[in-house]
């Protein structure tokens, strides 16, 4: 077990019970982020992932896959989406995050990654009660996943400089308003530097 600091509380990490989960690291990834840089944020996500497997933590990464899109939420909106960046293999785990046999891989097909997958299932079977959570983007797939996590009682590290907005708006907006109502907000040094 191991100590996070928060404020003048000292919270335990226990990596038996501990999964970082990572959020749409795959080939569709643009270039257009903020306020940190998508390779900075699978460099950061890749660490963290080694670290995690050093531990023997559950490690996860959740992708968003589909072959014909009928499977996925088509709301009526006021404003046209984004273009996805959808070539070949784009739904593909980014390289180098140097996924393994003993990672775990979710696919969704919308923005949160435990509704209509086995995400809670698995982390429960595991006695999972805490998740390190990363990964693109901030405000979407990142909140959506943390807030439903939230509902089903884990608790929430949120490793900020692993993951980034579509703005910086948005990125300081869930880190500033939404994480810490719901879990406590880290580095990517600090997860590393725990024992």
């Amino acid at each position: 077990m191991n100590h996070l600091k928060n404020g003048d509380r000292a919270t335990t990490l226990d990596w038996s019970k501990t999964s970082l989960v990572v959020i749409d690291l795959q080939k569709w990834i643009g270039s257009s982020y903020a306020p940190y840089s998508a390779e900075m944020v699978i460099a950061n996500a890749a660490k963290l992932a080694h670290h995690f497997r050093n531990k023997g933590a559950f490690v996860t990464f959740v992708r968003v896959s589909s072959k014909d899109f009928k499977d996925m939420p088509s709301p009526l909106l006021d404003s046209t989406p984004p273009k996805l960046n959808l070539i070949e293999g784009w739904d593909e785990l980014v390289p180098e995050l140097g996924v393994t046999e003993t990672d775990h891989i979710i696919t969704k097909k919308q923005w949160g990654a435990f509704h209509g997958t086995d995400l809670d299932l698995q982390l429960r079977r595991r006695n999972i009660d805490t998740i390190v959570l990363c990964g693109i983007a901030s405000g979407i797939g990142v909140d959506t996943t943390a807030r439903e996590a939230f509902q089903h009682g884990y608790q929430l590290v949120f490793a900020m400089d692993a993951m980034t907005g579509f703005t910086e708006a948005e990125h300081e907006h869930v880190r500033n308003v939404i994480f810490p109502r719901i879990g406590r907000i880290r580095t990517t040094e600090e997860i590393l530097e725990e024992k």
